[in-house]
């Protein structure tokens, strides 16, 4: 399987970014936050492959439903 993110303090500092690329896995989430769509954000990155947007999405999604105690945790204080 293909590396999707890339953190090395060599590159912006340790920021997460898309493999192979300097884009900030942060600028998905900003542009999908703004409501831009997926194909939005590709064409503006062109290093960054959908596969790899699909990815880290699908990523957030595990992370998020197996955090959910701790987010609802989180959200009742």
């Amino acid at each position: 399987m293909d590396k999707i993110i890339n953190i090395d303090s060599e590159i912006l500092g340790g920021t997460p970014v898309f493999s192979g690329t300097r884009v900030p896995i942060k600028n998905l989430f900003d542009y999908l936050e703004a409501g831009e769509n997926i194909e939005a954000f590709l064409n503006d990155f062109e290093g960054v492959k959908k596969f790899q947007v699909l990815s880290v999405l699908k990523v957030s999604e595990k992370l998020v439903e197996t955090s959910s105690t701790l987010l609802y945790e989180n959200s009742a204080r």
